[in-house]
């Protein structure tokens, strides 16, 4: 057996005998008639809480801390899934049982399946300018698109249209935050932590018109002289004969149209 097989083995093995070892003390600690509060608070503090849900690509395992969701993934099996969160943050997994567990696993789900709902999110381990960008992200309405240079500008740092990129490939809350909304200044989705694929079907099933978007992402009209980005919620207002298209918001500057105040597009630098 090769090294790293045999090294990966024991670790899986270690996990599996401290998470043996956390629920025989759980057990021991439960008195006759107590409540079980006090134990899930002391495993609370132990270890971090895995759960499963469904989403639009297929079942994903969610890691959670005492603050929120951590990460959320898919991975070949939850052992694995379990592996690479201890390598991120050095805590353990476990199934999480627990009733505030099985609260928040409701609510990611309502998430996932397009309802408005709050989740609490742990971006702890992610630096300011992270933060600020997922924030940003957070904020695009189901069916809409920005690009890069739109999220830059937004998160305060208007010439990191780069960095953006980085951070959408590296988002640990994917679907939560949704970084498949985020796409190349041109208009083209560009790539995604699941494959470019899932990110083509996540946004037509949300009803974003992706092909339409790669030939003029920006949408103007002569009735008013303002331009959106094409999938904002006053372009759809805009009737077909007036549709005047454009492949970039500076184009539609110099044609003589005023940027939206709702969708705000902004001049890739």
């Amino acid at each position: 057996m090769k090294y790293e097989e045999s090294r990966r083995l024991s670790e899986e093995g270690s996990e599996e005998r401290m998470a043996g070892l956390l629920g025989n003390a759980a057990s021991r600690l439960r008195l006759r008639g107590a409540s079980d509060e006090p134990v899930e608070r002391m495993l609370a503090r132990g270890t971090d809480r895995l759960f499963s849900c469904d989403s639009p690509l297929g079942e994903v395992y969610v890691g959670v801390s005492e603050r929120g969701v951590r990460v959320v993934g898919k991975d070949a099996s939850p052992k694995r899934f379990a592996r690479r969160y201890r390598e991120r943050f050095g805590r353990i997994l476990s199934w999480g049982e627990d009733e505030h567990t099985r609260r928040l696993a409701q609510r990611v789900a309502g998430a996932l399946a397009g309802e408005k709902i709050e989740v609490p999110m742990d971006l702890s381990g992610t630096t300011t300018f992270q933060r600020q960008v997922l924030e940003v992200v957070k904020g695009i309405p189901r069916g809409e698109v920005r690009p890069y240079a739109w999220v830059a500008r937004e998160a305060g740092s208007p010439k990191a249209s780069r960095a953006v990129g980085t951070v959408m490939a590296t988002n640990p809350v994917p679907l939560l935050v949704p970084c498949h909304r985020v796409v190349r200044n041109d208009g083209t989705t560009g790539s995604y932590a699941f494959g470019a694929e899932e990110k083509v079907g996540l946004l037509e099933g949300e009803g974003v018109p992706v092909g339409e978007l790669a030939d003029a992402p920006y949408l103007a009209t002569p009735t008013t002289g303002i331009f959106c980005h094409a999938t904002c919620r006053n372009a759809r207002r805009i009737k077909p004969e007036n549709h005047r298209r454009f492949r970039s918001a500076k184009a539609a500057i110099n044609a003589g149209f005023r940027p939206c105040k709702v969708c705000r597009p902004v001049v890739a630098g």
